[in-house]
This record gives structure tokens, sequence and C-alpha cells, in this order.
């Protein structure tokens, strides 16, 4: 009996590939292309690549049916692995099964809430020492500022260390790596990465050089007597319950290879898009620096201020869903199963696109409106459970949205009650996906000192 698919765009395989090979010519914007299959197809769309048959799930009954519901019947992609595995090996993102299950394990204690409560100080602190830099009325890119303040946090908070001063040769290594990764994921005629071309060679200098500072910062804790509270102290600790096994140190380069770039990276984007949309949008900018003033009064902010703080989370919240940091996830069913009255083959590949589920009119009164007012006390029963997922859902949610989120939102508050930040071009700010989304360049903005 021959197997019905739902519809979708055919793919054009002999030209797809060209465009792949004269990206100049013919590039590719996968954020317009997932939302223009959302847009056209429904809940469930399908199209080949080659011999490969994709399911784009576009519906939150759906989308909650993979990733929870069924969620031991499907595994990360190859595709997805081998995009990823050249700098992140076999941690947490790219690990299936008993490997997966046993890593979550150990890592689970370093995410839990006591434990970040410990680094609120770190948050704050870089982002005072961001300020301090600033001068009143200069003009910067605050996408290049949010990098370095995220990257200054994000490898405090793992090794207890500073490199305030490398961060500036770190972010370029960062963009080389998610460059190729995602020319991995989105390309048909697929390179592997030991074949010299200019971009893999990029990347595996970069991967190199981060390799390289990690090792000396994990080398230097290993012989160190002093008992730290930092992320990567906690790792070294982990035990498992069962085995009494703890990390080797592969897996534990693994480990960390993901959170030093997945940890700076996503919030990073986060907070610039925020910036980015307050800026446009006065009445929210004012509300903002209400809040801060009336709770806060130019302290500097600590966890326990966080709940105090509704406003501040409702304007990050609705930044993420109009750029959400991670724009998708893909899982493959590893028997035949049944997804909105299809059958779906084992080996196929199923896309959750997050970026199209938050911009879905369905879901969200007029998508493209930032309103943060969307995400006021209550939210959780107006808005359908999986049709937001910054963070993704199920077993495999996140591990850090705990972490990205407190960060985010304090550093946001810290520096919204002493600045202003307004946009220096009238030129649109572009995204990109680049694993991540985030903009296509610098994002100028004039930072103006608040007087009350």
């Amino acid at each position: 009996m021959k197997r019905t698919y739902p519809d979708g765009p055919r793919i054009n395989l002999p030209l797809a590939v060209i465009g792949q090979m004269l990206p100049q010519w013919f590039p590719f914007d996968p954020l317009a292309f997932t939302l223009g299959i959302a847009q056209n197809y429904g809940d469930i769309a399908h199209y080949k690549l080659g011999a490969l048959h994709v399911f784009q799930l576009n519906r939150p009954e759906l989308v909650r049916q993979v990733l929870v519901e069924q969620a031991e019947k499907f595994v990360k992609p190859g595709l997805v692995k081998r995009a990823f595995r050249p700098f992140a090996g076999a941690g947490l993102f790219t690990s299936d099964g008993a490997l997966w299950r046993r890593q979550r394990k150990l890592m689970q204690p370093a995410f839990q809430h006591r434990q970040l409560a410990t680094y609120a100080g770190v948050m704050t602190e870089h982002a005072e020492r961001v300020m301090n830099s600033f001068v009143d009325g200069e003009i910067r890119d605050i996408r290049a500022e949010m990098t370095k303040l995220t990257l200054g946090i994000v490898v405090r908070s793992l090794f207890g260390a500073d490199i305030t001063r490398e961060a500036s040769e770190i972010s370029p290594l960062m963009v080389s790596i998610l460059d190729a990764t995602n020319q991995r994921l989105n390309t048909i005629l697929r390179i592997p990465s030991w074949v010299p071309t200019l971009r893999n060679l990029r990347e595996k200098r970069a991967v190199n050089k981060l390799e390289a500072v990690l090792q000396v910062l994990i080398r230097t804790r290993r012989v160190s007597s002093e008992n730290r509270d930092d992320l990567l102290s906690v790792l070294l600790r982990a035990t498992d319950g069962e085995s009494g096994a703890q990390m080797s140190d592969q897996q534990l380069r693994d480990e960390l290879m993901t959170l030093f770039l997945a940890g700076h990276e996503t919030t990073a984007s986060a907070l610039t898009w925020t910036w980015y949309l307050v800026a446009q949008h006065p009445e929210v900018e004012t509300r903002l620096a209400g809040e801060l003033q009336r709770v806060l009064a130019g302290r500097t902010p600590s966890v326990d201020d966080l709940a105090k703080l509704p406003y501040t989370e409702m304007v990050l919240r609705e930044a993420i869903r109009l750029y959400p940091p991670a724009p998708g996830v893909a899982r493959e069913p590893i028997e035949d199963v049944s997804i909105g009255g299809y059958d779906v083959p084992k080996g196929s590949i199923v896309t959750i696109n997050m970026y199209a589920l938050h911009h879905d009119g369905r879901f969200f009164d007029d998508p493209e409106r930032y309103d943060p007012d969307r995400f006021a006390p209550g939210w959780e029963e107006r808005i359908p459970r999986y049709a937001y997922l910054p963070f993704g859902s199920g077993p495999r949610v996140c591990i850090g949205n705990g972490f990205a989120m407190m960060e985010a939102r304090l550093i946001l508050a810290s520096m919204a009650q002493r600045y202003r930040l307004s946009l220096e071009s009238g030129e649109p700010v572009r995204p990109v996906q680049l694993v991540t989304i985030r903009p296509a360049g610098p994002v100028r903005m004039r930072i103006s000192r608040r007087t009350v």
C-alpha cells in the first residue's frame, strides 16, 4: 500500500545543490524557508531532500507528541550529530540513550536553583564592568558588547576564571564554529568536516584554540586543592549514584565545550534583540525603567529581586518569542510512528521550528508586533503550552534555561536602570540563522546615561 504524505514544498535537488555551491548568487534563508512552510502548508508539512523525508510540525499538539508523549521513540538525527560533533563531541547535546541519561543525571545538580543562585553576583559584577566602560553619548555595537559580557560570565561561572582580556579574541572563534556548523545543518551536498575547505579550516583552527584555553583551565583546576563552587568543580565532583563513575577527561571536554559555546551565545543574542526591540518602543522602555526604579532605586539587583520584577521578565520573554535563541529542534524516529494522522517512517527527520510557531497568528495575535503584555501573569494559561518553546521541552529541555533566564534578567535590570539605549541607524536589523538567530551585522546603539 502506498504511503500518503502531507503536502509540502517540492525541492529541486539539482538547483538546490547549485545554490549551495554558489551562495553569493543563490542565498538561502532558512528562517524564511521554514516560516513559509508553516504559513503555506499548515499543521504538518512534508518535503524530500533526495531520499530523505522531512516532516515539519506546526501545531502544539503535534509538538507535544514528539517531545513529550513519545520522546523515547526519537533520537537526535545523524545530520545534527555530524553538524555539531566537531566541537561538541559526544556531549549532552549530541548524545542519546544510556550515555545521554547518565550525563544528564551527572550534570543536573550543576543547574539546580540553589547552585544557580551562587552565580548571580558574577553576573551583576560583569554587567557593572561593562557599564563602567560606557561613556555617555557614545555609540557601540551592542551585539559585540553583549557577547563579551556573557562570555566573561560563562567562563567565570564555569571555571572561576577571568578572561576579560581574551574575550575579544575568543568571540571570532565562536563565529567560525557557528558558521561551519550552520553550513552542515542547512546544506544538501554535505562536505565532511575533514575536507580542507576554507570554512572547515577556520573551524578547525577555532576549535583547537578554544580547546587550548579549556585545557589550561581544566589542568589548573585538577591540580588545585582549592574548593570552589563553580560549574567545573561541580562537574568534577559529580559521581554516578549506581556505578560510582565520574566523567572522563574526554567527556568533560565535550560537555564544557558545549556549555562554553551555548552558554554565552544564546544569552548574548537574546539580550541584543531585547535592546533592539525596547529601543523601538518608548512606552516599553518607560515602563521598564519605572519598574526598575521603583524596586531597585539604583542598587544592584539580586536573585531575590527577580520575583519583584515581572515586567522585566515580560520584556525578555517577548523578545525571545520574536527571536528565539535556538530557532528549531529536530528528531529522528527509531521506528515507524504516526503523527497527525500520517505515517512517519523510521529514519525520517521531524523538525519543530520555534521561529515559525512563535510567529503563528493562531497562537499569538498580531504575531509580528512586540508586546510584552502577552506574558503578563497567567500567560501559561493563555498561550498554548507547546506554542512557546524558547528552550525546547520534554526530557531534553535545555539544561541551561534557568541559568540563561536568570542571567538575562539580572543584566537587563542592572543596565536598563542606569542607561537608555537608542538605535543609531534607521536601517532595519536583519535576523540570520547561524545556529542561533543573531543580527546579520553590527547593532549600533547610542548609550545615554539616565538622569533620574
